[in-house]
């Protein structure tokens, strides 16, 4: 497995993790395979992302919204990519077409066979168990307006990620309490920091704050 989470932030703050996903890629000229959580105003976003990793040496690109039709030709190249990336964006809005076009299998698979999944932000938690992580502070959340009860994400990793954390006693509350009623770990992340997954190895890229049963655990620098 190599999963790369983004906390946030621009293509400039991510050049670390962008480093990572090309290290575990393995490919001497890749293809990175961009999935924006809603097509619109979603192309400024992607030319961005693009840029980032062109200035690391990447030449080839695949832009594929969900939420508008595609056909098999296009489906059939994003999953032979070596670097798939889900991006920031609403992270309700996302799950449901991920489901409605019936790729989370297909992602899982892709993962399965070693290909690199990247995400920013709301790209980062459907890669945990589920997205209750968007769903809170009531503060600064994702607004569930799709109605989603069913939160299950791809379940790749047995921690919760909740990006763009601030450091502010608010938003360590919140997360300590959080964290009292789940089994697993609950990663606050900055923008620009990140968790790296490889294999059984899970590696920190940046300060991360992880909270557990109530606890506050401080990971990194």
């Amino acid at each position: 497995m190599r999963l790369v989470f983004h906390g946030g932030g621009h293509s400039e703050d991510n050049i670390k993790l962008n480093r990572e996903a090309l290290r575990m890629c393995r490919e001497k000229d890749p293809v990175i395979a961009y999935i924006p959580a809603c097509s619109i105003d979603a192309e400024s976003d992607f030319l961005e992302f693009a840029r980032g990793f062109q200035e690391l040496g990447v030449g080839r690109f695949l832009y594929f919204p969900i939420d508008v039709p595609f056909d098999q030709t296009m489906l059939t190249q994003v999953f032979s990519a070596n670097i798939i990336h889900l991006s920031g964006g609403n992270t309700f809005y996302f799950l449901k077409w991920l489901r409605r076009t019936k790729l989370m299998t297909k992602i899982k698979e892709f993962v399965r066979n070693g290909g690199v999944l990247t995400g920013l932000s709301a790209g980062g938690i459907l890669m945990t168990p589920d997205i209750s992580s968007a769903s809170y502070p009531e503060f600064d959340c994702d607004e569930n307006e799709e109605h989603l009860r069913d939160l299950r994400a791809l379940k790749l990793v047995n921690f919760e990620f909740f990006p763009h954390y601030r450091n502010s006693k608010r938003y360590e509350r919140e997360l300590i309490n959080q964290s009292k009623l789940i089994d697993y770990p609950i990663y606050g992340v900055a923008d620009g920091n990140g968790i790296v997954v490889e294999g059984e190895k899970t590696s920190f890229v940046g300060k991360t704050l992880c909270f557990y049963k109530g606890k506050k655990i401080v990971i990194g620098r």
